[in-house]
């Protein structure tokens, strides 16, 4: 039996890859993907095959590049393969 978590998260990131690309669909799949509480102290912009991330300074940063793995990841099921990579900036 398939968990109940898994088939959500899989009918999510279908609907999501549906949406023609913009810069809400992509900021919608940042907070589904870090959540509520990294995505408010973050900015993300997707440049070409690059999510490119600015943190508000740089603890955040660092939380960012320590779960970048599993947020690219994550962000691959939701917008598809070709997001390739995170990079990251800080604001101070």
């Amino acid at each position: 039996m398939l968990p109940l978590q898994a088939c959500t998260s899989s009918v999510l990131a279908g609907i999501i890859r549906r949406q023609p690309a913009s810069k809400e669909r992509t900021t919608f799949a940042w907070t589904v993907a870090v959540g509520p509480a990294l995505a408010k102290v973050t900015s993300i912009e997707l440049v070409d095959d690059v999510v490119v991330v600015a943190a508000q300074d740089s603890r955040w940063a660092r939380e960012v590049e320590r779960a970048s793995p599993i947020v690219l990841e994550r962000l691959q099921a939701l917008l598809g393969p070709g997001v390739r990579r995170i990079r990251i900036a800080t604001a101070d």
